[in-house]
């Protein structure tokens, strides 16, 4: 039994440790000016920014390489009067949450961030930035906040407080956004001062409920596989408050259509359901399709290969008189079928290349590779994708700039890419500079794709006729690529990682000269033939064409991506076709 007392001071220390640590404290920006932290007013603890404030606008042109924000120098702000509270360090914050909120726009999200601060260098920290960028778009916003001068933080307050951001407000539904939340004063060493987290609005169900917009809810995860002949589909069900009860499921393959539907059983699983595919053909490409049975309901995307079953029975003839007079006859049937078959085949090679209109080098590559039997081809965000870097010319202008943006981001939402661009990477490219991180990406990456323009012809020219390019980066990609074609084309190693495109509004004698051995592409008439590119699947192999639907000329552009991309490149191609009519000379 402890004595009276000592139970009394245990009690004490305990009730002091929980006051200390246990209690959260939560910071939300207040109303108060720059002027207000500069003096040091006990009221300003925790303050919102503007641009007004600190006499500086809070973006820079979208040519510009980091898109439409930057971090603010301190001393803009604060080092004025005394410029020594922008010299110290601090590290970057921690434990970056996001939090929806209400909004009544229904098309629209709205998001706030809050973090807590580490606690290294936490008695120098003066604020923070939040940046938030629209993955796949040009999108970006900013806010700055900054501590109260009259503040002594310790490394506990790190434990027990947490900041929050104002509400972004205007978020497209189920979008991929990135923020990222910047500790202050920035340090002159580009290391360990900010943290990013990378998250997805929500989808119109999740935000305004199933009733208000059943037809926006898709299954996300579809995986496939076969046994022995039997095809298994498996796919995340809605959310139980949706209340779906049946769903369907549509093949097309071999000119017929398949329809199944289905009525998940609660009782053994509440979020993922398995079904067969029936009456499919061995060695038949499906294009499939399964959505929840409601009007008008968004349908997901998968590709099927049914593949040869082993376990399939073959019959043996052990009397010898029986096999040679089957033999016998099947001399004679293969001799037929061969004269038949060379002459059906020329016929057949000479329509189909007419029909699809595809480049015989092309053909050539991927005509030899055979698709794995059973392979499925799956766009999902599950999968491994490539990694492609896209390099360009920004001096083309911002048409040309937003026709780059709409194109990564089809390619990483519905042509199974991870793709790697310098405006989605801007915290990136400011810690390693513009040729630091193109370097890297280069090495890294498994494939590269340029875009090539005039303006990026004209760099070309400018170097050869020793004149002074208007950009460097793009410039100095084109020169390292060329030599690494050259080397691998000595070595008689693979040339396939390196490859360009033109878009119509461009020619093919705006490729320069240093990128000829790479493999050429016109957008989006060669969507199809990108894509084969990327995953290494033959588009046709004899009997046999592969069909990726919604990939192709005409209908990349039913999905809403597809349709922006399709907007910019006419955006674009007006844009050029004026620029060139009013640059022709004059002639008095």
């Amino acid at each position: 039994m402890w004595p009276p007392t000592l139970t009394l001071d245990l009690l004490l220390l305990v009730s002091l440790f929980l006051g200390a640590y246990g209690e959260q404290m939560s910071y939300r920006p207040q109303n108060c000016m720059l002027e207000c932290i500069r003096r040091g007013d006990p009221r300003c603890e925790y303050c919102r920014i503007s641009a007004d404030d600190v006499q500086i606008s809070p973006s820079i042109p979208f040519s510009g390489p980091f898109g439409s924000c930057v971090p603010w120098p301190c001393h803009s702000f604060l080092g004025q009067e005394t410029p020594e509270v922008c010299q110290h360090y601090v590290h970057a914050p921690r434990n970056i949450q996001i939090e929806f909120e209400a909004s009544e726009e229904p098309t629209y999200d709205a998001i706030t961030v809050s973090w807590n601060p580490s606690q290294y260098g936490i008695e120098f920290l003066r604020g923070f930035q939040v940046t938030l960028q629209a993955l796949g778009g040009s999108q970006v916003l900013c806010q700055l906040f900054l501590l109260g001068t009259n503040l002594s933080l310790t490394p506990e307050h790190a434990q027990r407080v947490l900041y929050h951001s104002d509400p972004f407000t205007h978020l497209s539904l189920d979008s991929e956004y990135a923020v990222t939340v910047m500790a202050l004063p920035i340090p002159e060493r580009w290391d360990q001062f900010y943290q990013r987290k990378q998250f997805f609005t929500r989808t119109c169900p999740e935000k305004n409920g199933l009733e208000e917009c059943k037809k926006d809810w898709y299954p996300r995860n579809v995986e496939v596989h076969q046994e022995s002949r039997d095809v298994y589909v498996t796919f995340n069900l809605a959310p139980e408050n949706f209340k779906v009860r049946q769903y369907f499921s549509s093949c097309f393959g071999g000119g017929l259509r398949n329809y199944t539907s289905i009525k998940p059983d609660f009782s053994l699983s509440k979020t993922h359901h398995t079904y067969r595919l029936q009456n499919l053909q061995v060695g038949t490409n499906y294009t499939c399709e399964i959505a929840a049975d409601v009007v008008d309901a968004v349908r997901k995307t998968f590709i099927v290969v049914v593949k040869h079953s082993s376990e399939e029975p073959t019959s043996r003839f052990t009397e010898s008189s029986s096999l040679m007079v089957l033999l016998s006859v099947g001399i004679l049937l293969a001799a037929t079928a061969l004269l038949t078959f060379i002459v059906v085949y020329k016929k057949r090679l000479k329509k189909k290349m007419v029909q699809t209109k595809m480049r015989p080098e092309i053909i050539e590559q991927y005509y030899d590779k055979k698709l794995d039997e059973g392979q499925c081809v799956l766009l999902d965000r599950a999968t491994c994708p490539p990694r492609l870097l896209i390099c360009y010319s920004s001096n083309d202008g911002p048409a040309h700039v937003r026709v780059v943006l709409q194109l990564a981001a089809f390619l990483q939402k519905h042509m199974g890419t991870q793709v790697h661009l310098d405006l989605w990477e801007a915290m990136s490219i400011m810690e390693e500079g513009s040729m630091g991180w193109h370097c890297r990406r280069l090495n890294e990456c498994d494939f590269v794709l340029v875009i090539c323009s005039q303006c990026l012809l004209q760099n070309q020219k400018q170097q050869s006729e020793d004149e002074e390019p208007l950009e460097n980066t793009a410039l100095a990609m084109v020169s390292m690529i060329g030599e690494e074609l050259c080397r691998a084309k000595a070595l008689g190693r693979d040339l396939s990682k390196y490859m360009v495109a033109t878009f119509e509004y461009s020619q093919e004698s705006d490729i320069p000269a240093a990128l000829g051995l790479a493999s050429r592409y016109t957008l989006t008439k060669d969507l199809p033939l990108l894509f084969s590119h990327l995953h290494g699947v033959a588009l046709q192999k004899p009997g046999v064409y592969l069909q990726v639907e919604n990939i192709s000329e005409s209908g990349y552009c039913k999905l809403p991506a597809g349709a922006a991309l399709q907007l910019a490149i006419q955006e674009a191609t007006a844009q050029f076709s004026e620029e060139e009519h009013v640059g022709i000379p004059v002639i008095s």
